[in-house]
This record gives C-alpha cells, structure tokens and sequence, in this order.
C-alpha cells in the first residue's frame, strides 16, 4: 500500500500529471452538476457535414456514417452519453498508469508512450461495463427524465434547418425546456425562430421531423 506522500509523487508524475489535472476536472464538473443540477453539453464535433452537439451529449449518426462516427457507434457512444463514457474512461486510464508507475517506474518517454495503449484499452472496457446499461440509457435523456412523446408538439427552432442538415428544438413539457434534434419533413428551408410542429420521428428517437404546419 502507497503511503500518501508516495500517492502523490506517483500521481504528479509528469506524465500522470495531466491524467491526474484531467480526472479532478471530470471529479469538479459532476459534483458541479450535482449540486446544482445543471448539465453541461459536450459537442463532439468530428464531421462538417452532421452536428453532433446533440442535447444530450450523444453522437448523431447519419445515414452515410464516416469511419470516425461508425468508430463512435462501436464504442455504443450513440446510446450513452458522452461524459459518462469518457469519465469513466479517463479514470481506467489513470489507474492504469497510475500503477504502472508505482510498480514499474517507467522513464517518462516510456510512461508517456504507455498512455495510448491504456486509454484504447480503457476505451474497451467502458464500452464492456456500460454495455449492461444500453436499455436503460436508451430510455432516458441524459438528465435522466423519462423519454416523452413529441409528436404533434410544437417547438422554436434554434437554428436553420433544410434539405438533410440536422438543427436544434426547443420544446416545452409543462414548464420545462427540453432540446431536440430536428430535420425538415420535406427538405424546406425554415428560419431560425420559427415555430414548428413536429409531425414524424427517426426510428430511434434521435432526431425529430417538423414542418411549420401539419399536411395530410
């Protein structure tokens, strides 16, 4: 058992260092959220031609996915929220390095140079550990509100959408605000502003088609 001060010294190495600065960030931002409840998006943005700054901080797949979001939907980062998965990520990572120093002492190079492998591996093993909850997150947004039935509901654009680009909605359940990923129905440009209906949903809820009126 690590005493404290070589806790430290081990944590502060130069390498565990920004692994450490990095976990007591991700530690800062829930204690942040839970004690005020307020979330933080994180955009993923990896392709200019989707916006993956989704509400809930998961990745949007488009029909004709890149190698980089198929890689994201591996990982099953489509279903479970971003900062879920990379914090416990980051903390496999961290562990691991963490104890290879203590055990081994590594020069730095090589310390430096073991961090890749740890985090792929720890990619993995989050993906291995969460996979159990995939219904579950599925069924909930990422401030864990039962998923809603917006169909027919109105909502205000928060940005332009036409043709295929995804934009944002604002629609409102009761009192509160809740944001959505939304697509023209017909491909029609509609301003930034404007109130619309959602009139059709993608098969997995991750994106909802509006219209500005309701066609038969």
């Amino acid at each position: 058992m690590a005493s404290q001060q070589e806790f430290l010294q081990t944590a502060f190495t130069p390498v565990n260092t920004v692994l450490s600065v990095l976990l007591i960030m991700a530690v800062l931002y829930w204690v942040f959220t839970i004690i005020t409840g307020l979330d933080i998006d994180v955009g993923m943005d990896a392709d200019p031609d989707i916006d993956l700054d989704a509400p809930d901080g998961q990745v949007h797949v488009p029909e004709d996915p890149s190698a980089w979001i198929q890689f994201l939907t591996f990982l099953n980062l489509d279903i479970v929220p971003a900062t879920y998965f990379l914090t416990l990520a980051l903390l496999f990572t961290w562990l691991g390095s963490f104890y290879a120093e203590l055990f081994f002492s590594f020069g730095t190079w090589l310390a430096a140079l073991l961090v890749l492998p740890l985090f792929s591996t720890s990619l993995l093993l989050t993906k291995l550990i969460l996979k159990p909850l995939n219904p579950f997150f599925r069924e909930i947004n990422h401030k864990g509100e039962k998923a809603h039935d917006f169909l027919g509901r109105e909502g205000k654009l928060k940005s332009t959408i036409y043709g295929n680009k995804t934009g944002i909605l604002e629609v409102f359940i009761g009192s509160d605000p809740m944001t959505l990923m939304a697509k023209s129905k017909d491909g029609e440009r509609i301003e930034h502003g404007t109130t619309v209906i959602i009139v059709d949903e993608d098969p997995q809820r991750k994106f909802y088609y509006v219209a500005t009126e309701i066609r038969f």
